[in-house]
């Protein structure tokens, strides 16, 4: 018989979800927790879930949100398969540092140990792709485990949590008090460490910002900008997090990513103080951990991050300060000015080499993707959300384009291909008052591109831009200049993608021609759908900067 005041595992689980605050959850059903299902119908008014097509966008999706809201993005899949399917965005999360927690249905508990249909023990599967991983054995204690799992999620260095959900549990019946809502634990920096910081900005000859890393908010990102104006110093972001500081900015320099400038990482080497706020200094953002010396820096280093660990993690910090990235900013603004104008030219001539390269090299073919952005920069919105993929595609807007608050971009640092387009669902339907634009290759594309069905079915209406070279050009790339002339593996025959989104219901265009590109972007704003470009770009352009030809030649050069 059931207590009139028990409730389900299932039902538990939403509770404490509802208490968090969540109000969106992305999700590929599975027989494993359908209890779950049953207890989110009676909150459907109030938590949208949102079915996808495979488990990998799902998780693209609700990482996407993370960063977007900067609450965790819920993701729940099932056991086994799904579970396998939905590493790849958890693994995104952790390397990107995005809030979330991942909800998956496990076999019943008297299954267990006994490699039942699609068991996995997920403790030991994601282990190293989570900040904790849990399995909840006792209906009792599911708020419990739901409470901790936001508090890890959020708090310190940004993260993914995994919770897994036995079936038989989401069904047990308990009487139990759900806690409060979680609120995330930031350091904040002492004042002993500011102070010692402007002490080192006054003695500087040449100094240099670089931002990065997760959890900034429109708030912060306008306090470390006013700080870098104020103060005259060049800032720069490290990969893939353009947002931070505008690009208009007078005191923006470049991007520290896959594409970065010889000039900027010339600067950032003759700089005498470093002074790195939310970046995890990565492999990319160190250009292969060659910017700096190892394993110690020859400029003074102030690290500032919200995790520990990382400080002197890889470089030894002369000065390395806990925080988090928004308190930080805010103590960083309300520091007396210092410099008086003495950086103005290591300034100018750093934001001129940037203003430089906005203007794409003269191209001689049909369709040239640098102007192709030059013209979209126009046509973009403020407020525009851009998401890009991995690989060599992502370049061209990347470079050409312009990023900031209250505009968003979204990137996976982890490098992960097949983002963009659920990424850039999850955008249309967060904010579906605003300009979406989602940019692929045609490898990265068809990895997820089955998520346009998602969209269509939430009247998401993102514009997804794919350009096609027929082939996994960031691999070729590397082919060319390690095994030059000897390609293998990396060639593609794709279908008509205009006609692939005309099949969906969504607008097709096919782009082959520069001067047909801004006319095609305004009838695809225009539909009042989504919709489809595919740009035919030549396979030889292979980035911003070189050619598969000169890679090759220079390559055979060498032998």
């Amino acid at each position: 018989m059931t207590r009139a005041n028990a409730r389900t595992g299932g039902q538990l689980l939403v509770d404490t979800m509802r208490v968090n605050g969540v109000d969106t959850l992305f999700q590929v059903a599975g027989e494993s927790f359908l209890a779950l299902l049953d207890a989110l119908y009676d909150v459907r008014e109030e938590i949208r879930v949102v079915t996808c097509r495979q488990e990998g966008g799902a998780a693209f999706m609700a990482e996407a949100y993370g960063k977007l809201t900067g609450k965790p993005g819920i993701l729940v899949v099932t056991r086994g398969p799904g579970a396998c399917n939905a590493s790849i965005g958890v693994h995104t999360a952790f390397q990107d540092s995005t809030p979330m927690v991942v909800l998956i249905g496990q076999v019943a508990r008297d299954q267990a140990e006994r490699e039942a249909f699609q068991e996995v023990d997920f403790r030991r599967m994601y282990g190293q792709l989570a900040k904790w991983v849990g399995q909840i054995e006792s209906v009792e204690r599911v708020p419990e485990y739901v409470s901790r799992a936001f508090h890890i999620a959020t708090s310190g260095r940004p993260g993914p949590v995994v919770l897994a959900l036995p079936e038989d549990m989401l069904r047990d019946t308990a009487e139990v008090t759900v806690p409060g809502p979680a609120h995330p634990a930031k350091a904040h920096p002492g004042a002993a460490d500011l102070e010692r910081l402007r002490t080192m900005l006054a003695a500087a000859e040449r100094p240099f910002l670089l931002v990065g890393g997760s959890d900034w908010n429109d708030a912060a990102a306008a306090d470390i900008q006013a700080f870098a104006e104020a103060s005259g110093i060049p800032t720069a972001c490290s990969f893939r997090r353009f947002d931070v500081v505008h690009n208009s900015s007078p005191a923006y320099v470049g991007d520290l990513g896959t594409g970065a400038s010889r000039d900027l990482v010339r600067r950032v080497g003759e700089a005498d103080l470093l002074i790195a706020v939310g970046a995890r200094l990565g492999e990319i953002t160190t250009q292969g951990y060659e910017l700096l010396a190892l394993p110690e820096p020859r400029q003074k280093l102030v690290h500032v991050h919200p995790s520990a660990e990382e400080l002197g993690r890889v470089f030894r910090p002369t000065l390395g300060i806990q925080a988090g990235v928004v308190p930080f900013a805010a103590a960083l603004r309300a520091l007396p000015p210092v410099g008086g104008g003495r950086w103005r030219d290591w300034l100018a001539a750093a934001r001129g080499a940037y203003e430089a390269q906005l203007t794409p090299a003269p191209y001689a073919g049909a369709l040239h993707a640098g102007e192709a952005m030059v013209a979209l920069r126009a046509m973009l919105p403020r407020d525009a959300i851009i998401t890009v993929d991995a690989g060599n595609a992502s370049g061209w807007p990347q470079r050409f384009l312009q990023f900031g608050r209250p505009g968003r971009f979204l990137g996976p640092t982890s490098g992960a291909m097949g983002y963009a387009v659920p990424a850039a669902v999850a955008a249309a339907i967060v904010h579906p008052d605003r300009r979406v634009v989602g940019f692929a290759g045609d490898g990265a594309f068809m990895m997820s591109g089955q998520e346009i069905a998602t969209a269509m079915q939430y009247g998401a209406r993102p514009i997804l831009i794919v350009m096609n070279n027929n082939m996994y050009g960031t691999i070729r790339m590397h082919q060319e200049r390690d095994f030059p002339a000897r390609v293998h593996g990396t060639a593609l025959t794709n279908p008509d993608f205009a006609a692939l989104a005309r099949a969906y219901g969504a607008h097709g265009e096919t782009v082959e021609r520069t001067a047909d590109f801004a006319p095609a972007f305004r009838r695809a704003c225009d539909s009042g759908k989504l919709a489809v470009i595919e740009m035919k770009t030549d396979p030889d352009l292979i980035t911003t900067r070189t050619t598969l030809t000169a890679l090759r030649e220079g390559a055979l050069a060498k032998r």
